[in-house]
C-alpha cells in the first residue's frame, strides 16, 4: 500500500498528526470549533474528490444496473490510501480519526453510495477490532487489509432483527479451547466478499442474562468450515454493495479470536456505532450534495416559459432547502466525529447526525427528481438512482426511529439530572 496518500502521510506524519490530534484538539476545547481543515485533511479531500469524479461517477450506473461488485474500484481506492484509515500505525495503517474517515467518505458517497457502502462497511467490520482487539489480533487481521485490497464485514443483523441487537439468536458454546458457532446473519454488507467477519453471538443461554453480559464478539475467518454466505440480495438501491445472508453451522472459532473477553460483545457493538454512525451521516450528506449539484445543473439547462426553471421560485426554493439540508447535515457529522476524536461521548450527537442526514438525503433526492420532472423518473438520468440509494440511510446501522429513541432518552435523562 506504498502509494500516494500512504507516502504523503508518512512524509508529514509527525507534524500534521500532531497539528490535528493535539493543537486542533486543544484549540477546540479552548476556543470552540475550528472550521478550517488542516493541510493534510485538504489533501485527503482532494485525492478522494478526484478519484470520485474520475473513477466512481463514470462507473456508478454500470454497477447499479448489473449489481457487479466494484472490485477494480475497491483495489484503486485501496492503492490510493482511501480505505482502512482507522487501522493503527503498528499494523501499518494511518490511524486516522473518525473526522478524517468521514471527510473521505462524503467525497466517495457523492459518486455512488453503493460503492461508498462497500468501502465503509469494511471500516465497520474493522472498528470492533480497532477498539477492542489485542495488538496480536490487530496485527493479524487488520494487517491483512493493509497488505492487500481485501475487506472485512460486520455480522450482527439477523433475519428476525436488526436494530434490536439484544435479540441476536446466533449462539456460541465453549468447548475446550474453541467456541462452536451456530446461527444465521442477514443483510451483511460485504458478506460474500469479506476475508473475515466480526460476529456477535449469544454465549450465555440464560434468557434473563442482561445484554451487557450475554453476548460475545468473535473474529471469524471467511474460509472456516461451516461458514456459508447466501445469494447476493437484489436491493432497491446501492446495488454495487454485496449484501447477503450468512449461515454459521458448527463453526470452530479459536479462543484467541474472542474480542475483549466473554460477555463483552454487546458493549463492543454499541461502542462501534459511536464511531460508525458519523460515517453513515457523511455518506448521506455526500448523496444530498450530489442531488443539489444535479438539481442546480439541470435547472439552469431546462427552460420553461422562456426562462431556465431555476428562475422559477418553486424550483429555486427547492434548491435552497436542499442547500440548507446539506450544510446543516455536514455540520452535524463533523460535530459528532469531532467529539469522538476528542475522547468525548458522542452517542447523542452521532444519533442526531445519522437521523438528520438520512432524512436530508431522502428529501434532497425526492426534490431532485421533482426538479427533473419526467426525466427524473427515467433511469437515463442520475437522480432516480440517487432516490433509490437514499432510502437505506434511514434503515441500516439503526433505523431513524432507533436514533430518535436514543436521542429522546438522552434529552429526558439530562432533564432529570
Amino acid at each position: 500500500m506504498a502509494l500516494f496518500l500512504q507516502k504523503t502521510f508518512r512524509r508529514i506524519n509527525c507534524a500534521s498528526r500532531r497539528a490535528f490530534s493535539v493543537t486542533s484538539i486543544h484549540r477546540g476545547h479552548q476556543n470552540g470549533y475550528n472550521f478550517e481543515l488542516n493541510d493534510t485533511q485538504k489533501e485527503i479531500q482532494a485525492v478522494a474528490r478526484k478519484f470520485t469524479r474520475e473513477e466512481i461517477v463514470p462507473a456508478a450506473a454500470y454497477h447499479d444496473k448489473t449489481g457487479e461488485y466494484p472490485k477494480a474500484l475497491i483495489k484503486k481506492a485501496w492503492s490510493l490510501g482511501l480505505m482502512n484509515g482507522h487501522i493503527p500505525e503498528h499494523c501499518g495503517g494511518l490511524q486516522q480519526g473518525v473526522f478524517d474517515i468521514c471527510l473521505t467518505g462524503e467525497e466517495l458517497a457523492y459518486g455512488c453510495t453503493g460503492i461508498f457502502t462497500a468501502i465503509d462497511s469494511s471500516n465497520l467490520g474493522q472498528i470492533p477490532v480497532v477498539v477492542a482487539g489485542t495488538k496480536e489480533q490487530q496485527k493479524k487481521y487488520l494487517g491483512r487489509l493493509i497488505e492487500e485490497p481485501i475487506v472485512a464485514a460486520y455480522g450482527v443483523t439477523e433475519p428476525g432483527g436488526g436494530s434490536d441487537v439484544s435479540g441476536v439468536k446466533t449462539k456460541a458454546v465453549k468447548k475446550g479451547d474453541e467456541w462452536i458457532l451456530n446461527g444465521q446473519k442477514m443483510w451483511i454488507t460485504n458478506g460474500g466478499v469479506a476475508n473475515w467477519y466480526f460476529v456477535l453471538a449469544r454465549t450465555d443461554p440464560d434468557p434473563k442474562c442482561p445484554a451487557g453480559k450475554a453476548f460475545t464478539g468473535f473474529i471469524v475467518e471467511r474460509d472456516s468450515p461451516g461458514v456459508t454466505p447466501g445469494r447476493k440480495e437484489i436491493n432497491m438501491g446501492q446495488r454495487a454493495s454485496d449484501t447477503r445472508g450468512i449461515t454459521f453451522e458448527d463453526v470452530r472459532v479459536p479462543k484467541e479470536n474472542v474480542l475483549l473477553g466473554e460477555g463483552a460483545g454487546f458493549k463492543i457493538a454499541m461502542n462501534a456505532f459511536d464511531k460508525t454512525r458519523p460515517s453513515v451521516a457523511c455518506g448521506a450528506t455526500g448523496l444530498a450534495q450530489r442531488c443539489l449539484d444535479e438539481g442546480v445543473k439541470y435547472s439552469l439547462e431546462r427552460k420553461t416559459f422562456g426562462v431556465p426553471i431555476a428562475h422559477h421560485q418553486a424550483v429555486a426554493f427547492m434548491l435552497a432547502d436542499m442547500a440548507i439540508g446539506v450544510e446543516t447535515a455536514r455540520l452535524m457529522w463533523m460535530k459528532s466525529a469531532w467529539e469522538v476524536d476528542n475522547g468525548m461521548k458522542n452517542t447523542y450527537a452521532a444519533s442526531i447526525a445519522k437521523s438528520y442526514a438520512s432524512d436530508v438525503a431522502n428529501k434532497s433526492a425526492s426534490d431532485a427528481v421533482q426538479i427533473f420532472g419526467g426525466a427524473g423518473f427515467n433511469s437515463e438520468y442520475p437522480v432516480e438512482k440517487l432516490m433509490r440509494d437514499a432510502k437505506i440511510f434511514q434503515i441500516y446501522e439503526g433505523t431513524s426511529q432507533i436514533q430518535k429513541i436514543v436521542i429522546s432518552r438522552s434529552v429526558i435523562n439530562n432533564a432529570k439530572n
